[in-house]
């Protein structure tokens, strides 16, 4: 009889693996997956075994993704979090790749990069330093690495 309704798996060591919902033996609905230590590493929605809907991966206990999925696939928003909680990416992905408007940031929370990806390469946007100046602009693809700002005080 394959599991429907709630249920649990286990690794070999008797930590709790995954628990969550199932149909058919499958996962469906919510579920959260644990590592070998019984960390949380992943809470999200599945449908017909594979990640679908919104989910959340960790890293030793910190959210690190937070992701949409479509049959497995990332694919929807995404955001990217540096290992002190700052947001480090915000955008969309096509079928796992980085694609249209983007938002990325530095470890202060200063914006880095804001613009476009086309199949996972910076496509339009514009750059900026640490402190925030402009350095360069790219147009379809293309561009060059200029100063915006004046080194003069």
């Amino acid at each position: 009889m394959k599991k429907t309704g709630k249920g649990k798996e286990y690794y070999f060591n008797g930590n709790l693996k995954c628990e969550g919902q199932y149909l058919n033996g499958q996962r469906n609905g919510k579920v959260k997956e644990y590592d070998y230590d019984g960390k949380l590493k992943f809470e999200g929605e599945y449908l017909n075994g594979q990640r679908h809907g919104k989910g959340k991966h960790y890293f030793n206990g910190k959210l690190y993704f937070e992701e949409e999925f479509l049959n497995g696939e990332v694919n929807g928003k995404v955001k990217e979090y540096y290992s002190n909680g700052d947001l480090k990416y915000e955008g969309e992905y096509l079928k796992r790749q980085r694609h249209g408007k983007v938002k990325e940031y530095y470890k202060n929370s200063k914006i880095s990069f804001k613009g476009e990806y086309l199949n996972s390469k910076i496509w339009n946007g514009k750059g900026y330093n640490n402190e925030g100046h402009l350095e360069y602009e790219l147009k379809n693809g293309c561009g060059k690495l200029k100063l915006y700002y004046d080194n003069a005080n």
